[in-house]
């Protein structure tokens, strides 16, 4: 075979990928927990003033719901203390709990806390409360991202919080129900600039639609899926459940594309647009590239999913390859 995961990973080697946001991660991960829960809170309320955060859907609340209960009955002394240990990733009942949720159950529990905090029934930022330098100027570089970048920012911050996953042995997800399909006849088709290919089409098709199933089947079995900067997701089940717990409702808008042949009957394809994510409104898409590898057989062996770096790279495609 001409292809294995990592050389499928440098298929379209130029493409520029938002390179300021893990950047801006790190710098933030090396902030005091105090520094880290003020920054989220000032940059959400910044946010605020021009991106409208949707509310969370009811399963996600639901599924939090103890959590958040148990923490609205305590001090504001012991509420601030359980942020404290979720940002410090501590060893806690809360921040083992917090670990098992899928990333859509964190963002409406941090949503919820945000209310609250506002209501005065959970311990807020004191007032007039001061950001380190460190902290100010991480501030500052999330202010000069684009708002795409920004909430990728904000969302991966909190969604990494609480105690390592990886530390828990045997533990059991806890992810929102999967959302039915869209029924067929209300489905719209997309239409790619530069783009025929049906395996490219269908994925667009079938991830706007929810049907994950009919989506899983575009693959290899040993297929994966690298997101935004993260290691690729390799085999059908394995991608299959990221589908399921991080992408339902997503609205896929791609706009133009290019198709190249590769070794041995294989074709690249990459494809730019925008995505818009349940969290937030139609005023914000981010700026993503999709590059695909498929099989001779017109299976998806690998794609990359990638924030770009800036909206001029949605039509760069002819310069840079």
């Amino acid at each position: 075979m001409p292809f294995t995961i990592d050389t499928a990973r440098n298929i379209f080697p130029n493409t520029l990928s938002a390179d300021a946001v893990p950047a801006t991660i790190a710098r933030f991960r090396q902030l005091s927990a105090e520094d880290q829960l003020a920054l989220i809170w000032f940059a959400y309320l910044e946010m605020g003033q021009s991106i409208t955060i949707a509310a969370p859907g009811a399963a996600s609340m639901i599924l939090a719901e103890a959590t958040l209960a148990e923490i609205k009955g305590l001090s504001s002394r012991e509420q601030t203390q359980v942020m404290c240990d979720l940002a410090n990733n501590a060893d806690t009942p809360i921040c083992r709990a917090y670990a098992t949720w899928t990333a859509n159950i964190k963002l409406g529990f941090w949503y919820r806390l945000g209310e609250w905090m506002e209501e005065g029934l959970v311990a807020p930022i004191p007032e007039g409360y001061q950001l380190s330098a460190n902290a100010a100027a991480v501030l500052d570089a999330i202010r000069g991202l684009e708002s795409g970048q920004q909430i990728t920012v904000l969302r991966n911050s909190v969604v990494d919080m609480g105690f390592d996953v990886n530390k828990l042995g045997s533990y059991k997800r806890v992810s929102e129900p999967v959302v039915a399909p869209t029924e067929v006849a209300k489905r719209s088709n997309v239409q790619i600039n530069g783009v025929s290919n049906e395996t490219v089409l269908s994925y667009m098709n079938n991830l706007n639609a929810n049907d994950f199933d009919a989506l899983i089947e575009l693959f290899t079995p040993d297929g994966a899926l690298q997101p935004p900067f993260q290691r690729p997701i390799v085999g059908r089940d394995a991608v299959l459940q990221f589908f399921r717990e991080e992408c339902q409702n997503l609205k896929l808008m791609p706009e133009q594309g290019v198709t190249e042949p590769a070794e041995e009957g294989y074709t690249q394809i990459k494809v730019t647009g925008k995505v818009q994510t349940p969290w937030f409104g139609a005023g914000v898409g981010m700026n993503m590239a999709w590059r695909f590898l498929l099989n001779p057989e017109n299976k998806i062996f690998f794609v990359a999913i990638d924030l770009l770096a800036s909206p001029k790279e949605l039509v760069n495609l002819a310069a840079r390859r």
